[in-house]
């Protein structure tokens, strides 16, 4: 009998954000001082695992950023963190071992501890 191999599916072209996450991104951005503030969303090089999340409060995107809304946040991603990103929810986990922001990556084959950290 041949071993078939499953495909994995392919990550969905675009980034999600849930409700408590955009809850925490209004909160941080009214204690910044910028209430209308949306969420700019990129992948730089380092952290253990070779590539790590970025997060800021910004006001527009750059020219040729990926914009996203939902729940009435606008995310703005460049297009190579696009890339390492395209299938990703970003949620907020909080309580007692709550981490703050979390990244669902399916794309990420492997991360580090602390979450904010993935290699591809």
């Amino acid at each position: 009998m041949a071993a078939t191999a499953t495909k994995r599916a392919p990550a969905p072209l675009t980034i999600h954000i849930d409700e408590a996450a955009v809850e925490h991104v209004r909160q941080f951005a009214e204690q910044a001082g910028k209430p209308e503030a949306n969420l700019r969303v990129s992948v730089k090089g380092g952290g253990c695992s070779g590539l790590t999340y970025m997060l800021d409060l910004v006001d527009e995107p750059f020219q040729d950023d990926k914009v996203v809304e939902e729940h009435g946040l606008r995310l703005f991603v460049d297009r190579k963190s696009y890339v390492f990103l395209a299938g990703t929810t970003l949620g907020y986990s909080g309580g007692l071992n709550g981490k703050g922001f979390v990244f669902d990556n399916p794309n990420a084959k492997t991360t580090c501890g602390c979450g904010t950290s993935f290699g591809i």
